[in-house]
């Protein structure tokens, strides 16, 4: 039975390319960089964040997916310029992906600012698809593999931000790449076009600040499959411990727990549950950790004013 859910999974949503094809990740809101390349130097630090993701644990072939994003201001945070790898596997297929990222920002006031951005790399895309138990052997779209490839790629993303809100939309991937078989060219799949929409605010429950609520959103919309949803809402105490739950549309519902060790450096946590097409019943639920760290340069004074986004 695994072994055909599997299968079902992996045909569904990774070759036939009717629905969500990017990684998806329940600390969206941590891990901007990803999707989004306007987001670069928008901590005025040199921000490194690690993340991975166990998704439907216990499920044969279940995603499984780790990001390391790294990003800094120039010119006098003018500029911004990241790099983001992303190495994403679900059944046989593994894809790594590699991109720059580039910000323009533009001062709009003295507590806003639009950042205009750019994302490029290659996506390195293969499948032992030769492997998988099928009912008709005779599918040409299962008779070879994957051949491994440097599939370029690159996209765009507009980023407002306060230090107490912000909103963005992005495409990271403009360029429909097709993936072929190895040894006969039979077309297996395409890449979608993702747009990303984001936004979040942060809010002061109690007249000293040590109480905040932090609501952010994000919503994926691909061509020839329902959008998606996220909603996110963290209880942030004394700027150290967050609590929060989140519900993905048509697919989890979950809990986020983060601790802020200092202003610079902050772990967290996410745990999710599917809800949908008794999923549940045949896995233990998606685990996904995340690991992000300031360098502080130039203004220390800077470190003492958090940055919540």
């Amino acid at each position: 039975m695994k072994r055909v859910i599997t299968f079902i999974i992996f045909a569904g949503l990774s070759l036939a390319g009717i629905a969500q094809q990017e990684a998806m990740f329940t600390h969206y809101a941590f891990n901007t960089l990803a999707i989004n390349p306007g987001y670069a130097g928008s901590r005025d630090a040199l921000t490194i964040t690690g993340l991975h993701r166990s998704q439907w644990v216990g499920f044969a072939g279940a995603p499984t997916t780790q990001t390391l994003t790294l990003h800094t201001p120039l010119m006098g945070d003018q500029i911004g310029v990241g790099l983001s790898v992303l190495n994403d596997q679900i059944g046989p297929m593994k894809s790594t992906a590699i991109n720059g990222d580039f910000a323009y920002k533009l001062k709009i006031n003295s507590k806003a600012k639009l950042a205009f951005g750019l994302k490029g790399g290659v996506n390195l895309v293969q499948a032992n698809l030769t492997n998988l138990s099928v009912n008709d052997e005779q599918d040409n779209s299962f008779t070879s593999n994957i051949k491994s490839s440097a599939l370029p790629n690159f996209g765009f993303g507009l980023y407002y931000y306060t230090t107490k809100w912000y909103a963005g939309i992005s495409t990271p991937k403009l360029l429909k790449n097709k993936f072929q078989s190895s040894n006969n060219n039979v077309e297996i799949g395409v890449e979608k076009r993702h747009l990303y929409v984001i936004g979040g605010l942060m809010l002061n429950l109690n007249a000293d600040e040590t109480l905040k609520f932090r609501p952010t959103t994000l919503i994926k919309i691909t061509e020839a499959a329902p959008a998606e949803l996220d909603l996110t809402g963290m209880l942030v105490i004394q700027d150290k411990l967050e609590l929060g739950a989140m519900f993905r549309t048509g697919d989890a519902v979950g809990v986020l727990l983060g601790y802020n060790f200092t202003p610079q450096l902050r772990l967290g946590y996410s745990f999710d549950w599917s809800f949908v097409n008794n999923t549940a019943k045949y896995n233990n639920g998606s685990h996904e950790v995340m690991l992000r760290y300031d360098f502080i340069y130039g203004d220390k004074e800077r470190v003492k004013s958090p940055r919540y986004f």
